[in-house]
C-alpha cells in the first residue's frame, strides 16, 4: 500500500483536489458540478480523477435535480431501482429519503457493491445529500483493488477462476411474502461475476464479492474437496474471509455528510456502508446510479 503523505494538488483547471486518506479518497474544491454538467474539459478531468481515487466529494452543490441527472448522464445511461422506484419527474434520479415514518430496514448499513445482482451492475453513482442529521449518517467507501492487491498469494492462487452467484431475493426480497419475492427473481434472476473482476478503463484487479453474494459457484471440484461434506463449510468460510476484507480500515474512507454535499463513486473497484446511527434524525439523499456493463 502507497504510504505517502496526501497532499493538495491542483489541476489544470483549478481544481483543488485533497487526498482524504492513503487508499482512497479526494475531496475537490474550486469546481461547481452544474457547471461540469454542461462542460467537456470540466467533465473529463472529474472523469480521469474518479478511476485515480475511486470517490470523489464535493460541498456546497447547490444544483437541480435536472442538473444532477445531467452529470451523471455523462458517465453513462441511468438504472432504475426495482425497490426504491425513481422520481417522475426526474427518470434515474432515487430518493433514499429516511425519516420516522420510514419502516425498518438493514439494505445499507452492510458493506456493499451497488446491485451487483444485476449482469451488468452499476458503473458507479452521483449521490447528493439533501437533509443530514446535526451528527450520525455518515457513509464509509472501500478499496477493493487494495483489497485484492493484499490477499495473500494462496487465497490470490485459489481464487482466481471463483465465480459467485449474486441475489436481490435474498435481500431486498427477503422481507417479501413468498410470491412477491418469487416474481422478484423471475424479474431479476440471481447474477454470477467473477470473484476477482478486471476493471476495464484501469486494468486493476478487484476483489469482487459483497453482502449480495449467496455462494460461490464453482467451488466444488476435486481441487478444493475430498468428499461432500468439505463442500459447504469451505465454500461459505472462504466467501466469508473475502467479504470481511471490506471491513479493514486501512482501506476505508468515512464521508461526514452536509446538506449539499456530493460524494460520486466508481462502483466497481469499491463497497459502500451508510452508517445507520442517527435515529431519529433525519437524513435525505438523492442518488443517480449509472448502467455499468458485465464483470469480467
Amino acid at each position: 500500500m502507497n504510504n505517502t503523505a496526501t497532499l493538495n494538488k491542483t489541476t489544470a483547471s483549478s481544481i483543488t483536489v485533497q487526498k482524504l486518506t492513503c487508499s482512497i479518497g479526494a475531496e475537490l474544491s474550486g469546481v461547481d458540478l452544474g457547471e461540469v454538467s454542461r462542460d467537456d474539459a470540466l467533465f473529463a478531468e472529474i472523469r480521469s480523477l474518479l478511476l485515480e481515487h475511486k470517490v470523489l466529494f464535493f460541498r456546497d452543490q447547490d444544483f437541480s435535480r435536472a442538473e444532477h441527472v445531467e452529470l451523471a448522464q455523462r458517465f453513462g445511461e441511468l438504472e432504475d431501482h426495482p425497490a426504491l422506484g425513481s422520481d417522475p419527474e426526474h427518470p434515474g434520479l432515487v430518493r433514499i429519503y429516511k425519516d420516522l415514518d420510514s419502516p425498518p430496514e438493514h439494505f445499507e448499513n452492510a458493506y456493499h457493491c451497488d446491485a451487483t445482482w444485476r449482469v451488468n451492475p452499476p458503473m458507479g453513482c452521483v449521490l447528493r445529500c439533501v437533509e443530514t442529521p446535526p451528527v450520525g449518517g455518515d457513509t464509509i467507501w472501500v478499496n477493493m483493488a487494495l483489497a485484492y492487491e493484499n490477499l495473500p498469494a494462496a487465497v490470490k492462487e485459489q481464487i482466481k477462476d471463483l465465480r459467485a452467484r449474486h441475489s436481490i431475493e435474498s435481500t431486498f426480497g427477503a422481507r417479501m411474502p413468498i410470491e412477491q419475492r418469487h416474481e422478484l427473481n423471475q424479474r431479476f434472476p440471481d447474477a454470477e461475476h467473477p470473484v476477482v473482476r478486471t476493471h476495464p478503463e484501469t486494468g486493476e484487479k478487484i476483489l469482487f464479492v459483497n453482502s449480495f453474494a449467496t455462494h460461490l459457484v464453482n467451488y466444488h471440484t476435486p481441487d478444493n474437496i475430498r468428499y461432500g461434506v468439505d463442500f459447504a463449510p469451505g465454500a461459505s468460510n472462504l466467501l466469508n474471509y473475502l467479504a470481511s476484507q471490506a471491513q479493514i480500515p486501512e482501506y476505508q474512507v468515512r464521508w461526514r455528510w452536509t446538506k449539499n454535499s456530493v460524494a460520486i463513486w466508481d462502483n466497481r473497484s469499491t463497497q459502500h456502508y451508510a452508517v445507520q446511527d442517527y435515529w431519529p434524525a433525519v437524513r435525505k439523499m438523492e442518488r443517480a446510479g449509472i448502467v455499468g456493463d458485465a464483470p469480467f
